[in-house]
Formats: structure tokens, sequence, C-alpha cells
């Protein structure tokens, strides 16, 4: 995709934004009537984590890993007698390239603004965001999601690194599958990353992993999608983009307000969902209460 065909995109899913130009950006299409609706989606009451376990080791795609210690006991040996207390302290990258998060809608800073046409620099400071923050979402994110399982569409375990998620893909995974996204739903969409790490060992992800085509967002626009997550980044590295090195995160959060989840997984999920015959239920997302944060580590809840 040539830079002017990528900028007259933008122009055309910043029209057609599932939320309007509302500060909300698309979790206005979540309307609580919807979250009422969802609700009929369970059926078991079988809940299951979409994030994976936080990483704490370094590998070709954790340059930073988080970090975890004990502080106390201090040197993690317990007095015998007495009250104690065990306290951990964490640090992490809240954007990296394996631990599960949430971006907020002032993360992508593209040519000087941010989501709405907010200059950046009037919103960002070494304090955190002023606005467009994680804390937009500090209620919960709680609605009906939708699973696309791309590689079971093609009959392979995961796709390949490179490899375009296109909006035909979509919509035929919906077809094979016997689902159809909606307004307000959150739509996953499984590429097959966390399986191919499990399975291959980790490699730089950030140089190649598989992911949406920028046009695929258009699938997104036209179903008033309010939230996007997928088991990979997102976007498709090397970026079909030229100049442009994370098309789907500047279409997505820039351009079209949605709040996207990186590096989840769906591994426990999809054999459920296939073996159950339906490929929605509800989804629980929630935050880290961090008012000035450009996202969070998050653990979403299938509820099915």
């Amino acid at each position: 995709m040539t830079e002017a065909g990528f900028r007259s995109l933008y122009r055309e899913l910043r029209r057609a934004a599932p939320g309007g130009a509302g500060p909300r950006g698309a979790l206005a299409t979540l309307t609580p009537a919807r979250t009422l609706a969802a609700l009929r989606e369970v059926r078991s009451g079988r809940t299951v984590s979409l994030a994976a376990p936080v990483n704490t080791h370094e590998a070709p795609d954790n340059a930073e890993p988080a970090q975890h210690r004990l502080t106390a006991p201090v040197g993690g040996a317990p007095d015998p007698g007495g009250l104690q207390f065990a306290r951990d302290r964490i640090a992490m990258n809240v954007h990296g390239d394996v631990d599960s998060h949430i971006d907020a809608l002032c993360h992508v800073i593209y040519e000087g603004t941010l989501y709405g046409g907010v200059p950046a620099a009037d919103v960002l400071s070494p304090d955190g965001a002023a606005a467009l923050s994680i804390d937009l979402a500090r209620d919960g994110i709680v609605g009906r999601g939708v699973l696309l399982d791309i590689p079971r569409l093609h009959g392979t375990r995961w796709l390949e690194p490179g490899t375009h998620v296109s909006a035909e893909d979509l919509a035929a995974a919906e077809a094979r599958q016997g689902v159809r996204v909606g307004a307000g739903d959150i739509l996953l969409v499984r590429v097959g990353h966390r399986r191919r790490r499990r399975e291959l060992g980790a490699w730089d992800a950030a140089g190649a992993r598989a992911g949406l085509h920028p046009t695929a967002l258009r699938f997104l626009a036209d179903r008033h999608v309010a939230v996007l997550g997928s088991d990979g980044n997102n976007d498709t590295a090397p970026s079909a983009a030229r100049g442009v090195a994370f098309p789907v995160h500047v279409l997505a959060i820039h351009a079209m307000g949605l709040h996207l989840l990186d590096y989840l997984q769906f591994e426990e999920l999809a054999p459920l969902c296939e073996r159950e015959g339906r490929w929605s239920f509800v989804c629980v997302i929630a935050p880290l209460r961090l008012p000035a944060a450009t996202g969070s580590p998050v653990n979403p809840l299938a509820i099915l």
C-alpha cells in the first residue's frame, strides 16, 4: 500500500468511525442495552482467561521482560515467630511484544496528534496523559465477544509471520463458524501467534508477525465494532503500508477510536468454542485504574 493509498484509507475510516468523533471513541457503540443483551450469551457459566501469563524471561521478542520480586519477607526467609506478610513488586513495559495488554486512545501519535485531532503536546507529559488515557475504560468493558479463528479457516495451526488477514478472511471465518459480528461487539481475531510461539519457540516478533491488513479495518467500520483484540499485535510485520510501521494501530486507534488488545491468548477458548459449536460469549475487560496511562496489563475473561 502506497503512502497516498494509506492516507486515503485513513480519511475514509475516520469518517466512518464507529463512535463518531466522541471522546470515548468506539466504546460509545457498546451501550448499556447492548451489554445487557450480551448477557444472554452465557449458557454454561464457564469462564476462560484470554491473557497469557506475565513473562519475566528475556527472549527474542522480550528484550525488556517484566520484573517480579518478593520484597518481603527480606531474603525470602520467613521468621518462624510472629506475624509477617509476603509482598511483591512488579515492573513492566506495558506495550511489549509478549505480555497481554490494552492500548488507550492516547497510545498512538500520528503526525503530532492523538485520536480526534487532539495535539499530542497538549496532552502528553512525563507525568502521563491528561486526556484519552486508559481511564476512559475505568468502569470496565463488558459486551458480546466474537472469536474469528483464521488458522481454522485455512486448515492450519497458525498463520506464518508476515501473513495478512483480509476483510474477506474475516467474512469467510464468520460464514464458516456460523456467527456474525455486530454493532458494539468485541472482535477477537486469532492468528495462532501464541501457539506458534509455544511450539516453535520465541522469535523477533517486532520484525515478523501475522496480523490484519490495513484494508481489513473496513470490515470493523462497517460492523461498528467497539474493541479489537488479537493473539498477536493486530499489525502485520513487515508493514503492508509504505512509510507507516503500524498501520492497523494508526487506523484503529487514531482514526476509528478503537481500544486495541494486543498479545492475548485463545488456545483455551478456541477449542472450547469449537466443542460447544458457538463462537460468541460475554467478554469482560478490566484494565487497572491507571488514570494517566497509555495502556494497561489486562486479563480479559470469556464467559460462555
